[in-house]
């Protein structure tokens, strides 16, 4: 009886962390603009690092780092939305991000916040063209007089589509 009463306590939790970070994204800023992602995909943010440099990959990815004995690739979100790269500044950092089983870091400007939206507030399209790379962005969240852009993280780091 005490097994099944331990199992519905993990399951409990498991929920109730679930629907804490159910509609809640991390807001980073890349110049300008402002980008939404998921927070379930987010496990840190840490300062910028030093990177390795790992020979014939994208040109996004500036390199891996070593993140408490696990090596970590680090992708520069400005060149993977074909933006110009900029210097580090102190506000610079690396947004941790695990999907499908990828540990991947993302350098962004800054973070800003997190915020709820529900899905109701965000206009999904599939014909936004932002950064010079569809869909990337899946949709737009207006929050108060700033629009947000919603970054599908599987598309930013999956896509099949060979870079030039």
């Amino acid at each position: 009886m005490e097994y099944n009463l331990m199992n519905n306590l993990e399951i409990e939790e498991d929920i109730t962390e679930e629907d804490t970070l159910k509609d809640r994204y991390l807001t980073f800023i890349l110049g300008e603009e402002s980008y939404l992602v998921d927070i379930q995909y987010v496990t840190e943010i840490i300062g910028i690092q030093q990177t390795t440099l790992v020979p014939e990959t994208p040109n996004y990815i500036k390199g891996v780092i070593n993140l408490r004995g696990k090596v970590i690739p680090i992708m520069d979100v400005r060149l993977r939305f074909k933006v110009e790269s900029i210097p580090t500044n102190d506000r610079t950092c690396i947004v941790v991000l695990n999907c499908n089983d990828l540990t991947i870091g993302m350098i962004v400007d800054m973070v800003s916040d997190v915020v709820y939206i529900t899905k109701d507030q965000i206009e999904f399209t599939s014909k936004t063209e932002i950064g010079g790379d569809k869909q990337i962005v899946m949709g737009m969240a207006k929050l108060g007089d700033t629009v947000k852009m919603l970054v599908d993280i599987e598309k930013l780091l999956f896509d099949e589509k060979k870079e030039t």
